[in-house]
């Protein structure tokens, strides 16, 4: 294949099914050249991130599964896996840790004394990340040989872009023990070819700095990379309006009051709707990149400061950060506001990128209130609540649609919101509203509208239990850890003790027993199982 048919197909197949489309096209030439250069079964190539291999996966082994499968239920995952190729030397969903397992890699065929080459590419911005430094601080002591590929598309870091940049970036990379090579022209193969064999016969490790273009061969992507970052699949509706929407108009008109509300994201501006902050408060705006460790930190330091920090973050990528939530944030009870975007399963993304761990990760950290709402009313009165409240808060929501404002709701931890004097009562969390008023609507089961996590209603679950109910409840997050745990619910709805893969929505819940009809079913067999029960007991 060249690499106009590379770009052809890519465009063709993630223009039907969504996906990552402007770092693929600026990587085909790469990915070309580390194909010819290396063995992809033998050698060990580590991506960083997924988000620029779709011409790896195109030019390796994928065990029987097409490029047309990409993002599908039970087709090509969206990013790197060992489970689906040996070409892909580890999963790569999450930027700025390949260099650090590149060196372990290295390291392990250093001691088993075997002669695989170690290669990691990883991009301009998450070379910047605090992991990907402290790999560099480590490799000369690490191993004795790995090759880095620099994927240099301008994005982060334009000095290392431009030609007058050369020697800038030499000094950079050469004081962390690594042979400079560079810059190279990231769209000639043959350039790519050389690099690559000189770094191969390099006895110590090699940085090849190679300059690429985001969205190349297809003009609107190079004209706006950020735009074309990623695609939803043809058949997906648009939303009117999307929870993350929601999200930036509220922060804005919030901020147009509060002078102390500052905004706050990791790389992801757009993502999180926060460009039209960004545009009316630059000075109170920070993207920090690929930084997450780094932002939550910072965060702490201007709400001790007396500010009012939001960082909206989603939910897979605020992970990588608990440690700052716990030790910098919820320890000293800082006002930091979390605005957790993606919470849920979100799909075609895929394992990785599922957001549905985070509630098990935060709910044990003291002092910190968890709330999820059930609509865009609710979402900005939580904002609201949470600017002025003294310690930190998380407010999650997931990907999609907006729901519209309900009726008027009560204040309050929970609220019943149907049938409160039913056998069974169904505790759902924030976008489960909906689907648990559709479950009562088949079975007849009461409805509480959970609207804040930690703390619970500690108060109506107990009149609740004296009243002799069944309690259920229904969460778009891990099931171990989560909501339902909290609260001791006798059935619990959510997704499972394990990694959610790709695919739509809506076969994902079908899969794990999270749509209506799987819901209902389940609670009309707990039913009938404790009349037979009580039948038995009493003949």
């Amino acid at each position: 294949m060249t690499a106009s048919d590379i770009r052809k197909r890519i465009l063709d197949v993630v223009s039907r099914n969504g996906g990552h489309l402007a770092s693929s096209l600026g990587a085909v030439e790469l990915s070309m050249a580390l194909a010819e250069e290396f063995d992809p079964m033998a050698d060990r190539i580590v991506w960083d991130v997924g988000h620029q291999a779709y011409a790896w996966k195109l030019l390796t082994d994928r065990g029987g599964r097409t490029f047309d499968t990409l993002r599908q239920t039970d087709g090509m995952a969206p990013f790197p896996t060992p489970a689906e190729s040996t070409a892909d030397a580890a999963v790569a969903g999450h930027a700025g840790v390949a260099l650090s397992v590149a060196e372990g890699l290295a390291a392990a065929r250093d001691a088993k004394g075997t002669g695989e080459h170690v290669v990691a590419v990883i991009g301009d911005a998450a070379v910047m990340n605090g992991t990907s430094l402290e790999a560099l601080c480590n490799l000369t002591t690490a191993t004795r040989k790995m090759i880095v590929v620099l994927n240099d598309n301008n994005t982060i870091i334009p000095p290392l872009s431009a030609e007058e940049g050369r020697f800038s970036a030499n000094a950079f990379f050469t004081q962390f023990g690594l042979r400079y090579i560079g810059p190279v022209d990231g769209h000639d193969i043959d350039a790519l070819r050389a690099a690559l064999a000189t770094a191969k016969e390099e006895e110590r490790s090699v940085i090849v700095h190679a300059l690429t273009q985001k969205g190349r061969g297809y003009a609107p992507a190079e004209a706006d990379p950020a735009a074309y970052h990623a695609l939803p699949a043809a058949d997906s509706a648009a939303p009117h309006r999307t929870w993350s929407e929601a999200f930036g108009d509220t922060i804005v008109d919030l901020a147009r009051r509060d002078e102390r509300i500052i905004a706050l994201t990791a790389g992801m501006k757009e993502g999180t709707w926060l460009g039209p902050f960004a545009d009316e408060f630059s000075g109170r705006f920070f993207d920090v990149g690929i930084s997450e460790g780094h932002m939550v930190a910072f965060a702490a330091g201007l709400a001790a400061g007396g500010m009012r920090p939001v960082v909206a973050v989603y939910s897979s990528f605020l992970q990588r950060a608990v440690d700052q939530v716990m030790h910098d944030v919820c320890l000293p009870k800082l006002p930091v506001v979390f605005c957790v975007d993606r919470a849920g399963v979100v799909g075609g993304d895929g394992a990785t990128h599922q957001g549905v761990f985070d509630i098990a990760m935060l709910r044990c950290l003291p002092g910190l209130t968890i709330e999820q709402p059930c609509d865009e009313s609710e979402l900005a009165g939580m904002l609201a609540e949470a600017i002025v409240r003294d310690g930190p808060t998380v407010i999650r929501y997931p990907r999609g649609a907006v729901s519209a404002p309900r009726a008027s709701l009560p204040r309050g931890l929970a609220v019943p919101v149907a049938n409160p004097e039913a056998g069974t009562q169904i505790w759902a969390t924030g976008d489960m509203l909906e689907k648990a008023m559709a479950v009562s609507g088949l079975t007849g089961a009461g409805v509480v509208y959970a609207r804040s996590i930690k703390p619970f209603d500690e108060a109506l679950l107990r009149r609740q239990r004296e009243a002799g109910r069944r309690i259920a409840s229904i969460e778009n997050g891990s099931v171990a850890g989560g909501f339902g745990e909290a609260i001791g619910a006798d059935i619990r709805f959510g997704w499972p003790d394990a990694f959610v893969p790709h695919g739509s929505v809506g076969e994902l819940e079908r899969r794990c027993g999270l749509d209506v009809e799987s819901i209902a079913a389940r609670l009309r067999s707990d039913v009938s199982a404790r009349e037979n029960r009580t039948m038995l007991k009493t003949s």
